[in-house]
């Protein structure tokens, strides 16, 4: 009761609109199968719970699973055009055929910020299926969705910032270069105005860029960051505040 007690009160502080009654279904749900708010292993958006990957590797670990088998189904594939399927078999013991799921991806059902990363998104799609299958999972897996971190742009064009946004000349400096950069001004408006973490939020800029630093980051690659961050925040709060809160798990165990 105590452990659950922590996670209903992490998830108030994460979630602060969320009403009674879908934390009254969250915390069946932390009985049910020992998921951890602080580990990442739920996210809430759309008036929804939903497990997350960490959630059920660390499920399937807890009941000694003995293992996951992955192969890519070939003939439903194009890698010319970014579609990829897989197919997932969890053994949780070592009798047994298995628990088979699939999963795919392509442009049309997963985000631009995992644009180019299709293949790891099936991949990741295929063995949540198969775990949720295996465990009896009744809430759906968020890396399941394709609206999870905003609704498919096709080839959206990132609109551009100033071009003395960065550095003060016009130049192609990194996002670190001069001082008042419009593009670190805008971020931080974003990150007042919806009540973000800021520490996520470079976290999450990291990630999103590719590089080991913010301070690395090239010009294009802040201002596609914090336009994506704007319209995720528009779009869906919760759903920010879920994948946020995946870093703060990272954080957390470093």
């Amino acid at each position: 009761m105590g452990e659950n007690n922590r996670n209903l009160q992490w998830a108030r502080k994460i979630w602060k609109e969320v009403p009674p009654s879908a934390f009254a279904a969250l915390k069946e749900i932390l009985k049910q199968y020992e998921f951890s708010v602080v580990f990442g292993d739920i996210c809430y958006f759309d008036g929804k719970w939903y497990v997350t990957h960490v959630g059920l590797l660390r499920l399937a670990y807890r009941n000694r699973c003995q293992g996951i088998e992955v192969k890519l189904v070939r003939n439903c594939c194009s890698p010319a055009e970014q579609q990829w399927v897989f197919q997932a078999t969890v053994f949780k013991s070592n009798r047994g055929r298995g628990f088979v799921g699939y999963g795919d991806a392509n442009p049309s059902n997963t985000s631009i910020v995992v644009r180019g990363a299709e293949m790891r998104v099936a991949e990741t799609r295929a063995v949540n299926r198969a775990l949720r299958k295996a465990y009896g999972i009744g809430i759906c897996s968020v890396e399941e969705l394709g609206s999870f971190v905003g609704s498919p742009h096709g080839e959206r064009q990132v609109p551009k910032l100033a071009s003395r946004s960065l550095n003060g000349n016009g130049g192609n400096g990194h996002a670190h270069n001069g001082n008042g950069s419009r593009v670190r001004d805008r971020l931080c408006q974003l990150i007042r105005e919806h009540k973000l973490d800021a520490e996520l939020v470079k976290s999450y800029a990291v990630d999103f860029c590719g590089t080991k630093t913010l301070r690395e980051a090239s010009r294009e690659q802040v201002e596609a960051f914090v336009v994506q961050l704007a319209e995720q925040a528009q779009k869906d709060r919760n759903a920010l505040l879920c994948q946020l809160n995946s870093y703060q798990a990272k954080a957390g165990a470093a």
